[in-house]
């Protein structure tokens, strides 16, 4: 594994440290009085990300359905949709917070920059909902993709799963037990700065702090509530990074620079390589996590969803 790049004084991109003074700005604004439960912090980081999820694509047409378990689920078609292929994106959030709403903006870029239609699914939330809730809400969204849920010309697609962070984690969460149980296979993984293990490494120490966007603290945090405390019994299912990755599709891989979760990323692309799947791992140079939501003012942010899009085109 290669070492944690080091620190430098102005390693995030300028148009990125605009996107953290807004964001700390906002938070510390609408966290006042906050008790600071579950819910509290999901209204509040529904406020700080509402002014991002604005703009963007136009699309043909946006539906929401239910699956029969209640996920709810919102589906992108862009005016200039490619037939059959579909991607499965899955928000972050540590497995706790944000929604289709606050990547809505997010979605839409990869639909209307790929011409993919893009199903996002409203997965369950810890703590009360802990592992593996979300991952099986997850797999009830892929078996309905590929049982044709989306209807006239998807009967069968190409069916891409795709996250951010948390998101990142169930996307190949997911490509392994659908391999494992003998379900329909994803046919690629689009993963963003993905939380692929609970264990630190290098990264975590260098890219701590508010500066970065997600520090130490907060990803513990997410992860006992996401597995609770004793995370020993979690499983390769719930830390990927230490399961069998052999056999899994394509994957195009999103790697900021100035992230704590960096040195996990570059081990994930690695392990995906030794497992025998084709990796485009990109690392983008004074990203931070989160870097893709400041799309609105951030070439850089474009820069990677054109990349991510391009690489999408070529699933056919």
């Amino acid at each position: 594994m290669p070492e944690a790049r080091p620190q430098r004084v102005d390693a995030v991109d300028p148009d990125i440290r605009e996107f953290h003074r807004i964001v700390n700005r906002d938070y510390a604004l609408f966290s006042k009085n906050s008790d600071g439960s579950a819910n509290a912090r999901r209204l509040i980081a529904e406020k700080v990300r509402a002014p991002w999820r604005q703009g963007g694509p136009d699309m043909a047409e946006t539906r929401e359905t239910m699956l029969p378990s209640g996920v709810r689920i919102r589906i992108h078609t862009p005016a200039r949709a490619a037939p059959g292929r579909a991607l499965l994106y899955l928000h972050g959030g540590g497995w706790v917070m944000f929604s289709l709403d606050t990547h809505d903006r997010l979605m839409r870029e990869y639909a209307g920059r790929s011409g993919t239609v893009v199903v996002g699914a409203d997965y369950s939330l810890a703590p009360e909902a802990r592992y593996p809730r979300a991952l099986d809400d997850v797999l009830e969204a892929l078996d309905w993709i590929a049982q044709g849920g989306l209807g006239v010309g998807y009967e069968d697609p190409k069916i891409i799963l795709g996250g951010d962070s948390a998101g990142a984690n169930l996307a190949v969460a997911a490509a392994m037990r659908a391999r494992d149980e003998k379900r329909r296979e994803a046919d690629g993984l689009l993963l963003n700065y993905g939380a692929f293990d609970c264990e630190e490494r290098g990264s975590h120490a260098i890219y701590d702090g508010d500066d970065y966007m997600l520090t130490r603290a907060e990803m513990a945090g997410f992860w006992d509530a996401y597995l609770g405390e004793d995370r020993s019994c979690s499983g390769p299912y719930a830390r990927p990074l230490t399961g069998d990755l052999r056999g899994l599709p394509p994957a195009f891989m999103c790697i900021p620079e100035c992230d704590i979760l960096f040195d996990e990323n570059i081990a994930m692309a690695e392990a995906l390589r030794s497992g025998g799947a084709a990796v485009t791992d990109k690392v983008y140079s004074g990203a931070t996590h989160s870097f893709l939501e400041a799309v609105s003012i951030s070439s850089l942010a474009g820069r990677a969803l054109d990349d991510a899009a391009a690489w999408l085109e070529n699933i056919v």
